[in-house]
């Protein structure tokens, strides 16, 4: 038995397709999909808290610990735009986007926490608005479920041509009032003709020559919305809708291979490095940096991966540092502890790749940080 895959990360390569499967697990494929652990689900009473739970569990811990935790939303919130998303929990209040009616024909006993808001995930809706992925797709509630998400991205213009501003209609008033004291003024005739009247001009008067000149350009046209699908599944059972072919466009660039390769996300990477020292293994979490200092942390990180684990390669294989190996009995050969708390068995995996980021590995201090390296 091991703890939550808190040092998970791979990515599998064929193209430059993305997948975020938020356990955390992102892949980017061009020719074939590949099943991964899903988001666990969300409990409010742990989200905020670490990842405490260690064998043996009793009733309470062998439950929460595949509850999502905050310290995981935030780091992937801090990834670019993945194509497509992978959670078990619906984002909360993705009915909204869908047909509800039919959705409640077929499952009425949702009706109660839709009238609430609370059907659903809000870390995964709040991952879905900051994420904007072309798909996302869930699982958990088991009826097949579509919806479309509009994404508008607020613009900042400063101030609008038509914009009324006090402190300019003062300003125009003191102006105005100057030139009808000048206008009252007399002045003497130089020519002995009589003078013609003085024509006041109105303040407000439109002259199109200065027009040309002085009006402001429109605002720029907002920039386009994005969209994300959304698809739910039914359970894998007779005359249910569990399968699903969706055809996902070729991204600009796309290259096919001949197999599928597992690669390490060197952003993903970035992102272990930065929030590695937030780990908590406690019930209390250490406080988390704000958004604009945890992206400077990645920026930072980044450059170390590229210039320390990427050293120039364009692809990252995860076989060059991990390699599998058995590290507990197959299901089926435990013999008379199948019944009992399993022990705690120590992943050279997880070893290899703390080592590969030169990182403590935390789950496990005693492992050796060297066990493997890579070829």
């Amino acid at each position: 038995m091991k703890p939550p895959a808190i040092y998970g990360s791979c990515t599998m390569v064929a193209g430059s397709r993305r997948i975020l499967f938020p356990r955390p697990r992102r892949l980017r494929t061009g020719q074939r999909d590949s099943n991964s652990r899903r988001f666990r689900n969300f409990k409010p009473q742990d989200f905020r808290q670490g990842h405490w739970e260690r064998v043996p569990y009793n009733n309470g811990s062998m439950r929460s610990i595949y509850h999502v935790r905050e310290f995981n939303v935030r780091r992937l919130s801090l990834l670019s735009p993945p194509s497509i998303v992978l959670s078990h929990d619906w984002p909360q209040s993705i009915e909204q986007h869908g047909n509800v009616s039919d959705l409640l024909r077929r499952k009425p006993f949702f009706r109660e926490d839709i009238k609430k808001g609370v059907l659903g995930s809000p870390p995964m809706m709040g991952l879905l608005r900051t994420l904007q992925p072309a798909w996302w797709f869930s699982a958990h509630l088991h009826c097949r479920f579509e919806a479309l998400v509009t994404h508008v991205t607020p613009i900042d213009s400063g101030p609008q041509p038509d914009e009324i501003r006090i402190d300019d209609d003062a300003e125009r008033e003191a102006v105005v009032a100057a030139e009808v004291s000048t206008v009252d003024k007399e002045v003497p005739s130089t020519s002995g003709e009589p003078e013609a009247p003085t024509v006041q001009r109105n303040a407000d008067e439109i002259v199109l020559e200065e027009e040309e000149e002085d009006v402001e350009a429109p605002p720029p046209p907002p920039p386009p919305s994005s969209e994300t699908r959304f698809l739910a599944l039914d359970k894998c059972m007779p005359r249910r809708q569990f399968l699903e072919v969706v055809d996902v466009q070729e991204p600009p660039g796309f290259r096919p291979s001949s197999a599928p390769i597992l690669a390490y996300d060197p952003e993903w990477l970035a992102i272990t490095r930065a929030f590695h020292p937030y780990i908590s293994f406690d019930r209390s979490q250490p406080t988390y940096p704000n958004e604009a200092e945890a992206r400077s942390a990645v920026r930072k990180e980044l450059a170390w991966v590229k210039a320390n684990v990427l050293s120039g390669r364009e692809i990252l294989r995860v076989d060059d540092y991990q390699k599998f190996a058995m590290t507990a009995p197959a299901p089926g050969s435990e013999g008379a502890a199948a019944k009992q708390q399993p022990p705690y068995y120590p992943n050279p995996q997880t070893a290899a790749f703390c080592s590969m980021l030169e990182i403590e590995n935390k789950i496990d201090k005693s492992s050796s940080l060297g066990a493997l390296s890579p070829r």
